[in-house]
């Protein structure tokens, strides 16, 4: 995949997605947007990726914010619409079917913060810096941070960082459960890789069906959700990495799982 400002590189059926615009923080514009759903597709459908990984390019940045001179020429027909668009492409990296790994080194401000949101795991580096600042340019989060945020560390704290706008750095975000890990900025690539790699061992089916239950929590009620869970366990049940992951355990080896079933 050849793109303007994005780096894709797929090995051992894992992809690393790249936020390529160092000159200005990997700050999101429009283009960046389109290359992001046009990536995301195309990863998708890539029968030999397993599991995707977010970054960002350079050290001081994972994705700054949205690009302010595009913002700044907004009226309230185009708002809509720019919003529409962030949100359409950000929970498509949320509910395709593969895992979304977000390795977050540096800023992950605004739309940033946003993309990292909508990822399923957040890696951090130690140094990695995380805000809502919207309010500051007179806005809030437009491509799905009022929502997410609040859904993972509850309203009071979202509540908290969305009308303040203050930072929130990589030690508080592990502790409210923003992020999943935090390493050393120097490790976080390879510790993503290595959790990627992990979840590359495992039953693809069953990883994808187990990706889909979780999105669906806060869309239904504890029962559906539960009734959609035997539904897709009983799919698992039917499949050749069912058969062999069983097999696998009472024989006492490794499972060798197929990409497909």
């Amino acid at each position: 995949m050849n793109f303007n400002n994005l780096l894709v590189e797929a090995e051992n059926n894992i992809a690393v997605v790249t936020v390529n615009r160092p000159e200005k923080l990997n700050a999101l514009n429009s283009e960046t947007i389109n290359e992001l759903d046009k990536a995301f597709s195309e990863l998708n459908e890539d029968e030999n990726v397993f599991v995707i990984i977010l970054t960002g390019s350079g050290e001081k940045a994972f994705v700054a914010g949205a690009d302010i001179s595009e913002l700044n020429k907004l009226d309230e027909k185009t708002a809509k619409i720019f919003s529409e668009k962030g949100q359409k492409v950000f929970s498509k990296i949320e509910t395709i079917e593969k895992p979304v790994i977000a390795a977050v080194n540096g800023y992950a401000l605004g739309g940033g913060c946003e993309i990292a949101l909508a990822c399923n795991i957040r890696l951090a580096s130690d140094n990695a810096v995380f805000g809502q600042p919207e309010v500051n340019l007179g806005i809030i989060p437009g491509y799905g941070g009022t929502q997410r945020l609040t859904r993972l560390i509850n309203s009071g704290r979202s509540a908290e960082y969305i009308l303040t706008g203050d930072m929130i750095k990589a030690e508080e975000a592990l502790k409210i459960g923003l992020v999943n890990k935090v390493y050393l900025q120097s490790e976080l690539l390879a510790k993503a890789k290595e959790m990627a790699q992990k979840i590359c061992t495992k039953g693809q089916f069953a990883v994808r069906m187990a990706k889909k239950a979780i999105n669906i929590v806060d869309e239904v009620s504890d029962r559906e959700g539960q009734n959609y869970e035997a539904s897709v366990f009983a799919l698992c049940c039917i499949t050749e990495d069912f058969k062999e992951g069983t097999s696998a355990f009472l024989e006492k080896r490794k499972p060798q799982f197929k990409i497909n079933n």
